[in-house]
């Protein structure tokens, strides 16, 4: 699916969420040297852990997406409120736009269409909008799904998922959210893997294929 693949483009709610959705993903995206862009549309400083500082969030963000070798002019941040997506839906919508105007990816990864968190469920429905005539996949947050269409898989290595895991650590913030445990990431790349006869993979919902 990747062989004609030039360009990426990751629509991430909140950081950290493509790391989650999609790490080994990117680490083998950018092994097989394909370029990858990644916007992050709210920096949840409002959600900042009790002990932390303002701020913590977006160093971890960068201080990930570097180690993981995005670009700095790769990453794209937003500064729409973290919960309060439905209300900036238009404008939302506008900024996805933008970027489909600046970047013409040949592949869009978003939040599945099962996805209930209210941000994650704008950027679903924006990033359709926005990128309908484009490829895209749909990512799982298995704590926020009502059901996930695993129809898409991509084989990874342990060394790919070790790197994944590594990227998610960085958040030190987030550390105390169960879903953050090395046991679940791990966990999970084992059940997908197991669906396909693999050692770890992640999964994705198909939502559009166009043959390039």
């Amino acid at each position: 699916m990747f062989s004609d693949i030039k360009k990426v483009l990751v629509l991430a709610p909140h950081p950290d969420d493509a790391e989650f959705g999609l790490g080994g993903t990117i680490v083998k995206l950018q092994e097989m040297g394909i370029e990858i862009h990644i916007a992050v549309f709210s920096l949840c400083e409002k959600s900042t852990p009790k002990g932390f500082e303002v701020g913590v969030i977006e160093n971890e963000l960068k201080e990930s997406c570097n180690f993981l070798g995005i670009k700095k002019e790769n990453l794209h941040i937003f500064g729409f409120s973290v919960r309060d997506f439905p209300a900036f839906r238009q404008e939302i919508l506008e900024t996805m736009i933008e970027l489909r105007g600046k970047l013409n990816p040949d592949l869009v990864f978003l939040p599945c269409s099962s996805d209930m968190h209210q941000d994650h469920n704008t950027i679903y429905n924006e990033g359709v909008r926005a990128f309908k005539h484009f490829n895209m996949l749909g990512y799982e947050m298995p704590w926020n799904n009502f059901g996930f269409k695993s129809f898409v898989f991509v084989n990874l290595s342990r060394e790919q998922i070790d790197k994944k895991i590594q990227a998610l650590e960085i958040y030190r913030s987030q550390a105390s959210k169960p879903y953050s445990s090395v046991e679940f990431v791990e966990s999970l790349a084992k059940v997908r893997a197991i669906q396909i006869g693999k050692e770890y993979a992640e999964s994705f919902e198909m939502i559009r294929f166009i043959q390039l």
